[in-house]
């Protein structure tokens, strides 16, 4: 049998993962760890990716709600520092060898590797989006079969990434948790959509839409789920407006059943 195992982690698989049966039971451990293997591959990370070594600011912000508003401090001074948090990657554990394996598989997908308090996320450009998704579903290393959640972030200071999606991962094989995101500009707010691989992205990604105006191709039913149709705007962007928005409560016209939009 051949060994499928990433080395330096603590819990690990001693058998090629061909289905549930193979899952590891919880608390394995590697009998055959060597100190130096979780520093070659730590090396190897190093030479293969960029990640954070240590947090780093996007945004300074003034004024007690936005910037340049007024604050009631007494003083009118109130700076604030956006931060992204980030700490150097462990080199022992799974995740180097999670990294260093799926930059093997997909060479330059990661722009960026962000470690913060046990959670790991990959930066991924959006053209690799497709390709990084099916290698971490579907390769014995990695096997994150399960994809709870994505969602949307706006972030009007990212200059030509001002539109973020994230997707939330969990491998139940390995028992491991793993964030992916992907960016796209505000002039051109496309990102592959991924039911194709995991089908339980589908509402998510109509809610992502809907909120942040993010267009998902080759979704098989991209629309609005919780606004009405006609609706114009996207609520959770950093641009819509606070209140203001026209909204009919009385004489609204019901159309009938047979001119409703199917639901599927």
């Amino acid at each position: 049998m051949t060994d499928d195992k990433l080395p330096g982690e603590a819990k690990t698989v001693d058998e090629p993962v061909e289905g549930a049966g193979s899952a590891p039971k919880a608390g394995l451990e590697r009998e055959d760890a060597q100190p130096d293997e979780a520093t070659e591959l730590s090396e190897a990370v190093d030479q293969a990716v960029t990640y954070a070594e240590g947090p780093h600011a996007i945004e300074t912000r003034t004024g007690m709600w936005s910037s340049g508003s007024g604050d009631t401090s007494g003083y009118g001074r109130i700076v604030r520092v956006v931060e992204m948090p980030s700490q150097p990657l462990p080199s022992d554990g799974w995740y180097a060898g999670v990294t260093a394996r799926l930059d093997e598989l997909v060479p330059d997908a990661l722009v960026r590797v962000v470690f913060d308090r046990g959670e790991l996320t990959f930066y991924v450009a959006r053209e690799k989006l497709s390709q990084v998704m099916g290698q971490l579903r579907d390769d014995a290393h990695l096997r994150f079969e399960f994809l709870p959640s994505v969602s949307g972030v706006n972030y009007p200071t990212d200059e030509g990434a001002e539109l973020h999606v994230v997707y939330h991962l969990q491998s139940m094989t390995h028992n491991r948790r793993l964030r992916v995101e992907t960016s796209c500009p505000d002039d051109d707010p496309h990102v592959p959509s991924v039911v194709a691989i995991y089908p339980a992205a589908d509402w998510h990604e109509r809610e992502t839409y809907d909120m942040f105006g993010i267009v998902f191709d080759g979704h098989p039913h991209l629309t609005r789920i919780l606004m009405p149709d006609d609706w114009v705007g996207h609520p959770q962007r950093k641009d819509y407006p606070l209140g203001g928005i026209p909204v009919e409560y009385k004489g609204a016209v019901v159309p009938p059943p047979d001119q409703r939009r199917s639901y599927r």
